[in-house]
């Protein structure tokens, strides 16, 4: 089990074609903060049929997009 789950399956109900969630957000969803890790846990994503696009270090934001 990722230490992400949460966070996903939020991703995967919100059905959005594609949509922003800021890293404040993100932690909220997912109890834990966003941190370097992060980057190695997005490839998760796919298998709820969506995968991360930019990761916005200066506005502090993260864009998911649905996978065709």
């Amino acid at each position: 089990m990722s230490k992400y789950n949460a966070l996903w399956k939020y991703v995967q109900k919100n059905g959005s074609q594609s949509f922003k969630l800021t890293f404040e957000e993100i932690q909220e969803i997912a109890g834990i903060p966003i941190d370097h890790s992060f980057l190695n846990y997005k490839k998760e994503l796919t298998g709820y049929g969506y995968q991360v696009g930019k990761i916005s270090m200066k506005e502090q934001t993260v864009i998911f997009n649905k996978v065709d």
